[in-house]
């Protein structure tokens, strides 16, 4: 018999999210980033995406990874958070008793010195939109963080801040949910959305657009 509660919950997803972005979108899309006020480079793959961040982050800052599987695909989180090479938050807190010193790991985690992410979508317009169940990476990647550096597969361009909800809804949300019921046991959920539209301070967030597919 087979165990029910073994199967993960499967939601139906619209396939065309998972397609990259024409190279004029691209282009376009980095175009208005640089706009608003973001730093942008265009690489083709994710091994060079991999070269740039590991150029772009100091060896003598707190970096934290928000979980993304991005850089999870890429190698850059091991980089950061296994290589020696960073002062890697997540590995300096590996051996901390997380239910005594909760409130430690959330202030740390909201306000290191460089946050490295990605986003779920990127309008033409020049806009990062970002969800979450928890919330934790979105305090970093808007204010906390000093830095902020985004790894962005080209799957991940779309026109406007409307079809950056859909493809949330339709698209990363449904990967996550089952991405979350095979690591934690648990539904994902959106419950948060950030929509980073500028950035006023010069030089403080960098996006890497891929010209490949990447996470979702």
């Amino acid at each position: 018999m087979t165990d029910q509660q073994s199967i993960p919950h499967v939601i139906p997803l619209d396939e065309s999210f998972a397609r990259p972005a024409p190279e004029a979108d691209l282009r376009a899309a980095a175009e208005a980033l640089r706009a608003n006020g973001f730093t942008v480079t265009i690489v083709p793959t994710l091994a060079d995406a991999r070269r740039v961040v590991g150029e772009l982050l100091p060896a003598d800052k707190a970096v934290f990874t928000a979980t993304s599987e991005t850089l999870r695909e890429s190698g850059i989180a091991a980089d950061i958070d296994e290589s020696g090479r960073f002062r890697s938050v997540r590995a300096e807190q590996a051996d901390w008793d997380t239910a005594r010193r909760a409130d430690e790991v959330r202030v740390t985690r909201s306000a290191p010195d460089v946050v490295v992410g990605s986003v779920h979508a990127v309008t033409q317009d020049g806009r990062l939109v970002i969800a979450s169940a928890s919330g934790s990476q979105l305090a970093p990647y808007a204010s906390g963080a000093g830095q902020a550096v985004f790894v962005v597969g080209a799957q991940k361009v779309v026109a406007d801040l409307p079809t950056a909800l859909r493809r949330i809804e339709t698209y990363a949300y449904p990967k996550e949910d089952v991405r979350a019921q095979a690591a934690y046991g648990a539904r994902s959920l959106i419950a948060k959305i950030l929509i980073y539209g500028r950035e006023v301070f010069p030089g403080r967030a960098h996006v890497v657009l891929v010209r490949e597919p990447a996470g979702f």
